[in-house]
């Protein structure tokens, strides 16, 4: 099973292409990126042992004043909204989107403003798909940039 325990990364099997993989992601992301109003210049990527993004935002929750928001994105848990924290500290998670590991970058948009704009009892997502392996996740990436 490819969803690990909560606090280890997610090992898929080695893929023959990382460059593919990254590639797929990078443009996945930057999409997110344009959809949520922020320069590609606001994200990072890693394809490594985990494969993980970071879109910073510019909009703020009124629960949490003063505070930069981010969107954090897993291969095992999907897109995250955060407060961005200290480096010692771990992200502040205010919502998770479930369902599509790769929702096209629309639905991404939608999450950060309804949460943004939602009461504090937020309800729970619904659980990532989990993917088989890296092919079938750079097929997907792929596939949500030319929906998008």
């Amino acid at each position: 099973m490819l969803l690990s325990g909560p606090d280890r990364p997610m090992a898929l099997p080695s893929v023959d292409d990382p460059q593919s993989l990254r590639r797929a992601l990078v443009a996945y992301v930057h999409e997110v990126a344009a959809s949520v109003g922020v320069s590609v210049a606001c994200t990072s990527c890693e394809v490594a042992d985990t494969v993980t993004a970071y879109v910073a935002l510019n909009g703020r929750s009124p629960r949490f004043p003063g505070r930069d928001l981010m969107l954090l994105w897993s291969a095992r848990q999907g897109w995250t909204l955060s407060v961005e924290t200290a480096p010692a500290e771990s992200p502040l998670v205010v919502a998770r989107l479930g369902g599509d590991l790769t929702p096209v970058p629309d639905r991404v948009r939608r999450f950060v403003t309804e949460t943004l704009g939602a009461p504090d009892d937020v309800r729970p997502a619904i659980p990532v798909q989990a993917v088989r392996d890296h092919s079938e996740l750079r097929e997907r990436l792929e596939a949500c940039v030319r929906r998008s």
